[in-house]
């Protein structure tokens, strides 16, 4: 154990490999280097949203013009097994989801330590273990009869870590937690970048929830420093930055110039995105939106964003991923089945025809039905010569926040639903569900909240007229608390009354929180095994 480590849970089998003294070297060489950095980074936001809060309004920096203006940079070149995208699957690292998707078709697996995760100790480690045998094909296995094993060609495994927000607190040095970013990103590296090489591939990465361009500069000195301490060339890594933050939306540019050596391209985050819109206009009375449903990829504030990103993807040729589409195959009723796929193709469509270089799919069901739409409209690897140089994008564009659509109970019944469900599940070990035929994960269950919450505090009414207050709201959560059970296999009772009182709590608060995984982690140290096992003190 290196100096100053204490692992506050159990470690067992071969999760032991993962966190062996080597590996531990390497995450506490990277913590004492850039935890103080990604610290203040997190004090800057909070700065940055009293500013909003006081009325300021987002603009794009000045002091990085000259970035904006110069055209000479561009990032690099696509590595291999990111040159073509055109389809993606997400989903969390458990073993039979790790092989289903890395055998579905899509191009690449985005293997989820973040919103479809629940970060448990054992999820986290079990994770690693998981991505560590697939890339060595050593993860077949057979469960109830049926053989798991993969293909021989699987798609290009791309890795999500956690956001800088998150701490790691199972694994503290100096008594600190460590960040939950590095924490992920490390260990995947660690244990697998040459193999990668090796193999013809590379580590590759998915980097969430970014505010500001010093939070991509960050990101790029960890990359450096990771590249330099295991001896591989310098630019080996490649990150692809989802825009999922209102602030981000306004520092694109800048993103890709702070990554360029080690850039995929940007992603359109759209769920984050909308609960970033919420959150960061929060006192903002004529940011206040209508039903979940209603907010749309057409909605003002979301096509601004999306034509901005693939304007300056292109021009700094790398990919522009679009987004996910929640919905997901239903058995059973072909008729509602073909009217969720139909919105799967036309959300497809939109994006294809817009010049996004790619989508996201969250079932390997829709597959097929992705792939022939990007099959159809784009007849190379990517669409970099679409350039969209006719677009204009203002920050009056990005702050739109006018959007058709009516606030109603069915839709704040919806929204606790939804937010009630996936909090209970989440701190069970479980972080992404089906729910009355969608995926929900963190992001979309961060709308939920966001929501309830903004229509309290602003007093908005419903279509009735019916004002919608937090007993009115707290009456609703524990109407639809009673549904849980059958909507969701495996909670229990201890924890939908936790969900109740923390979302009850969230819509009386003068401030919703910035997180509810951050909230809700001390609920997963009951799933841990304890408390301190194992210090180097």
């Amino acid at each position: 154990m290196p100096q100053g480590v204490q692992i506050h849970a159990r470690v067992q089998g071969a999760q032991s490999d993962i966190l062996s003294e080597p590996a531990l070297a390497f995450l506490v060489a990277l913590h004492r280097t850039f935890n103080p950095t990604r610290l203040a980074l997190l004090d800057a936001r909070d700065v940055v949203q009293q500013r909003l809060d006081g009325g300021e309004q987002l603009d794009f920096p000045s002091e990085t013009a000259h970035i904006r203006a110069d055209p000479s940079w561009v990032c690099a070149p696509p590595a291999p097994g990111l040159e073509d995208r055109r389809v993606e699957i997400t989903g969390p690292t458990d073993r039979k989801m790790v092989i289903n998707a890395l055998n579905s078709g899509a191009k690449a697996f985005m293997a989820d330590f973040e919103d479809s995760n629940s970060p448990s100790f054992q999820n986290m480690l079990n994770g690693q273990v998981n991505l560590r045998d697939a890339i060595r094909r050593q993860i077949d296995f057979e469960q109830g009869g049926k053989q798991y094993k993969l293909t021989e060609k699987p798609a290009t495994l791309i890795v999500r870590p956690r956001g800088w927000h998150l701490d790691e607190p199972r694994i503290t040095v100096d008594h600190q937690p460590m960040s939950g970013s590095i924490f992920d990103f490390a260990l995947y590296f660690f244990h697998n970048a040459k193999e990668l090489i090796a193999r013809g591939s590379g580590p590759y990465f998915y980097l969430p929830k970014m505010e500001h361009y010093r939070e991509a500069r960050l990101w790029n000195d960890i990359f450096n420093f990771s590249q330099a301490y295991l001896g591989i060339p310098l630019g080996t890594i490649r990150a692809t930055v989802l825009i999922e933050t209102l602030p981000a939306a306004f520092h694109m540019e800048e993103i890709l110039f702070e990554l360029r050596h080690h850039s995929s391209g940007l992603n359109c985050g759209r769920w984050d995105y909308i609960f970033s819109f919420i959150k960061k206009r929060r006192l903002d009375k004529t940011a206040v939106l209508p039903d979940r449903k209603d907010v749309t990829m057409e909605s003002g504030f979301m096509d601004a964003y999306v034509r901005l990103l693939i304007q300056t993807c292109h021009k700094r040729r790398v990919a522009a991923m679009g987004g996910m589409s929640a919905q997901i195959p239903i058995k059973g009723d072909a008729k509602a089945n073909e009217v969720a796929m139909a919105k799967v193709r036309a959300d497809k469509l939109r994006e294809v025809t817009a010049g996004h270089d790619g989508t996201w799919i969250a079932h390997p069901l829709i597959n097929k039905i992705a792939m022939d739409v990007f099959n159809e409209h784009m007849l190379g690897p990517n669409q970099y010569h679409v350039r969209r140089e006719e677009v204009v994008v203002t920050p009056k564009d990005l702050l739109n926040s006018s959007v058709p659509g009516k606030i109603t109970h069915d839709g704040v019944k919806s929204n606790a639903s939804a937010a009630l469900a996936y909090c209970a599940a989440w701190i069970s070990g479980n972080g992404c569900i089906p729910l009355n035929f969608l995926m929900e994960d963190a992001a979309t269950a961060e709308i939920a909240r966001v929501q309830l919450w903004q229509w309290v505090y602003h007093k908005a009414r419903l279509d009735t007229g019916h004002p919608i207050t937090a007993s009115y709201v707290e009456g609703v959560l524990r109407e639809v608390a009673s549904n849980v059970k059958s909507l969701v296999a495996g909670v229990q009772d201890k924890q939908i009354a936790i969900a109740v009182e923390y979302m009850i709590s969230q819509v009386k608060a003068d401030r919703a929180s910035d997180f509810l995984t951050s909230d809700l982690m001390p609920y997963l140290e009951a799933l841990d095994g304890g408390k301190w096992i194992k210090s180097s003190l």
